[in-house]
Formats: C-alpha cells, sequence, structure tokens
C-alpha cells in the first residue's frame, strides 16, 4: 500500500521491523529467533516494494514498545505518512487494534494509515 500511496519514483518508502524487548532484558538483548522473523519479514517486504520499482530502505529495530519506536522512526526520518498493516484481533472477544496502534495515532508526526484484512479473512485464518 506504501509503494501505491507514492508521488513519484524518487521516493523513498522506510520499511521497519520492530521487535519489542521486555523490561527483565537490557534493549540491545540478542533475541535471535524474533530478529530471524524480523529479517524474513523485511526481506519479504523488499521484493514487494521492489515489484513496485520503489526507493526503499529497510531496518530491524528493538525497543521497549513499537508504537514509540514507530513514532520516533517517523520523526527521525521526516515521514509523510505511516502506514500499517493489522490483523483482525479478538482478544477476549471485542475486537481490539493492541496497544500500538492508538499510540502510533495519537501521537505520529504525520499522516497515518492503517489497513485491516477483512474480518471474515481473518475469521477463516484463525477458524
Amino acid at each position: 500500500m506504501a509503494c501505491e500511496l507514492l508521488e513519484s519514483s524518487r521516493s523513498m518508502v522506510h520499511i521497519l521491523y520492530v521487535i519489542e524487548v521486555e523490561r527483565g532484558f537490557p534493549v540491545d538483548a540478542e533475541v535471535t529467533p524474533a530478529a530471524a522473523k524480523g529479517e524474513q519479514v523485511l526481506k519479504d517486504m523488499e521484493s514487494v516494494a521492489r515489484n513496485y520499482k520503489c526507493q526503499m530502505e529497510a531496518e530491524l529495530v528493538q525497543a521497549r514498545k513499537a508504537g514509540t519506536a514507530v513514532v520516533q522512526e517517523a520523526m527521525d526520518k521526516s515521514v509523510d505518512a505511516i502506514v500499517l498493516g493489522t490483523s483482525y484481533k479478538l482478544p477476549f472477544g471485542t475486537y481490539s487494534l493492541g496497544e500500538s496502534i492508538p499510540y502510533i495515532l495519537k501521537n505520529a508526526p504525520c499522516r497515518v494509515i492503517v489497513s485491516r484484512d477483512p474480518a471474515e479473512l481473518e475469521q477463516t485464518r484463525l477458524g
């Protein structure tokens, strides 16, 4: 979606994957399984961006909270918009955006676009 929204081929897509590190560990602690998953996600997203012929920069970061890291990266890179994907989550039987998305919506210095798969698609995957 981010690539489709670019104004020109000279625009840059910053692809960010955030690993949340629990407070009981140093923020720079080695988290091998999470890092491997993050690297694979970044590789997949880079492949998508290449299909759109987008300029891109991919980064894996570790932080206490993903929302805070996304907002900080957006400020550091002076981005025009943040594009987030989310799944249809029903913790305790009620739809929830989690903690990160509301934080980003409240604190981002730019536009925020949230994309969610249709509920019935997610329920089929979960069912």
